[in-house]
């Protein structure tokens, strides 16, 4: 069940922001990433580096690349959108921001050329397998002690 609904819009990440979005990375995600990191992604994706934002402050982020590698879906090479990192503070959760961060995200990807999209995500975190899911992505492999703390990644993926 949804929470109430509340407005928010997506926009593209700027550097006034990095702050800000490493702080809810810290927040929410036991895997932090340097804000070099951050500014590299931003420089070279910046379409697909989006915020989201309530009453004129950032709640949540999703940062995205494209590569070229071994397809996740077939045989051969493909052009791959790679979801890196999204979050949202749980405040905020269960209100379409992070379906709708995914969604456009892809959108931007894809204007990059991508002809499929994956991401890593815990095993255990079953409220963003269900989301993606929900947008059509499938589990295409597990991979074993992924994460600092040991614990299992699925890879999930889905066609442009």
């Amino acid at each position: 069940m949804k929470e109430e609904s509340i407005q928010f819009t997506i926009r593209e990440f700027r550097p006034s922001d990095l702050e800000r979005v490493v702080w809810i990375n810290r927040t929410c995600l036991p895997e932090n990433y340097s804000p070099t990191f951050f500014m590299s992604h931003h420089y070279q994706y910046p379409r697909a580096f989006l915020v989201a934002e309530v009453n004129g402050e950032v709640v949540g982020y999703i940062m995205c690349r494209v590569e070229l590698g071994l397809s996740n879906l077939k045989f051969g090479l493909a052009k791959k959108g790679h979801i890196i990192s999204i979050a949202v503070l749980p405040q905020y959760r269960r209100r379409g921001i992070g379906e709708t961060l995914m969604r456009k995200a892809m959108e931007a990807m894809k204007s990059y050329g991508a002809t499929e999209y994956y991401l890593e995500v815990r095993v255990s975190n079953v409220p963003a397998i269900s989301l993606y899911k929900k947008l059509n992505y499938s589990i295409v492999k597990r991979i074993p002690g992924y994460y600092l703390d040991g614990e299992d990644a699925y890879v999930m993926a889905r066609e442009a």
